[in-house]
């Protein structure tokens, strides 16, 4: 059972108090070495709380494909034991560079500019981009042009690839709203304060069969957007423990394992295991 600690998250990020298990402290000394999580028995990781790829439940314990595979994997590299800290997309890569946590398991998708601050494995889940709108789509908003050349107000996650997607496109910055975390935005929508909610395929359909509101559709995949793939994230000092957690993914990859873990959450295996980090960083990382 993946345990959950309250800590602050390096910048504006909030944690859930759910389910604490355990108080670390001196967090930001904390050495992020395989010796050294074996000793300790856990490693610290990254989450949003955004299913189906993290997910708490209403006891307080985490699940979701990126924390049960990434338990997965330490645990037969010797890590018994995870515990998880709830912060915003923003926050996670500045939050594991000051070492408040150990790695970002959250489906923190492989771009170059992330590569060029953190050491990724290699992909674990795919998706592609859709859109939350009002029954009839009333905008015609497919692509995230249609956002910006119609002046639609778009809800995004802090610090997700949606964000930076919008701002490319043209949309207005006063039109792109943060929303306070990724269960809000179909709720701004059915009220009216947004016109288009914007999160990966498998995140709308989740918040899409929850909120059983048939006022609402989803148009995906999005036009012009690509299929993002995800990783783990670590700090750049970090290469051993990297290379180690990515010797076992592989072998996970290689023994259907990986496909028995994600593929019960809608992801495709073979989706991941047909690129590459380097393929996704742009060369070598």
């Amino acid at each position: 059972m993946i345990k959950f600690v309250r800590q602050p998250v390096y910048g504006a990020a909030f944690l859930c108090s759910l389910g604490i298990a355990m108080l670390v402290n001196g967090s930001i000394a904390h050495s992020a070495d395989l010796a050294g999580l074996k000793e300790q028995g856990f490693a610290r990781i990254a989450i949003a709380n955004e299913p189906p790829w993290t997910q708490v439940n209403s006891d307080g314990t985490v699940a979701g494909a990126a924390p049960d595979l990434a338990r997965a994997v330490l645990k037969k590299m010797g890590v018994e034991d995870v515990v998880a800290s709830i912060s915003e997309y923003g926050a996670m890569i500045p939050g594991v560079q000051a070492r408040r946590f150990d790695m970002v398991a959250a489906g923190l998708f492989i771009k170059k500019e992330r590569c060029d601050a953190v050491l990724f494995s290699e992909p674990d889940l795919c998706d592609a981009e859709a859109f939350m709108v009002k029954k009839g789509n009333p905008m015609g908003l497919n692509s995230f042009a249609d956002i910006a050349s119609k002046g639609a107000k778009v809800g995004v996650v802090g610090g997700g690839t949606e964000e930076k997607l919008a701002i490319e496109a043209g949309a207005e910055r006063s039109n792109v709203i943060v929303v306070p975390d990724p269960q809000s935005g179909g709720k701004m929508l059915q009220d009216g304060r947004i016109d288009v909610y914007a999160l990966p395929v498998l995140s709308i359909s989740d918040l899409m069969k929850k909120a059983d509101d048939p006022n609402l559709e989803m148009i995906a995949p999005v036009e012009g957007t690509p299929i993002f793939c995800a990783g783990v994230a670590f700090r750049k000092q970090d290469g051993d423990l990297r290379d180690a957690y990515d010797k076992v993914l592989a072998e996970m990859k290689a023994s259907g394992e990986f496909a028995a873990i994600v593929e019960p959450y809608g992801y495709s295996a073979d989706a991941a295991m047909q690129t590459s980090r380097e393929k996704l960083c742009g060369g070598p990382n």
